[in-house]
């Protein structure tokens, strides 16, 4: 049986529209969530799912490991008793921060569009400030 590695699945893939390229690195309900609190600097695994209640600790450990495998995030290990782990943006990963910009630019005109008070949806997080 053959083994494939990343580039050799490359040459094989097609996608329709580059924005399918794009929506495999950073698509899903949690992995803009976490670059967009990421943009405000090194957190850890802890700190994150405290910003993200609603994330359960498997998700999230796997779309950091996702992140990771993609270069977009750096896993930084600390050798401390215990151990420390953070993750920041890497500089590929700081490449996304026009398009996390717009996204959430446009989610709080859908939210005004829809329900008026954006602040009447939105938690008192400190992306919302």
């Amino acid at each position: 049986m053959a083994t494939y590695g990343r580039s050799d699945l490359a040459l094989a893939k097609k996608y329709n529209i580059s924005v399918e390229a794009t929506l495999e690195v950073i698509g899903g309900k949690w992995k803009c969530v976490i670059l967009c609190h990421l943009t405000y600097g090194k957190k850890r695994t802890s700190e994150l799912k405290r910003l993200m209640p609603a994330i359960t600790q498997k998700m999230l450990t796997q779309q950091l490991r996702e992140l990771e495998d993609d270069g977009i995030v750096n896993r930084i290990v600390y050798n401390e008793v215990p151990p420390r782990v953070e993750y920041e943006l890497s500089a590929y990963g700081w490449s996304l921060k026009s398009i996390l910009d717009s996204l959430c630019n446009w989610g709080e005109q859908h939210i005004i569009k829809e329900y008026g008070d954006k602040y009447a949806v939105l938690e008192d997080n400190v992306l919302n400030r």
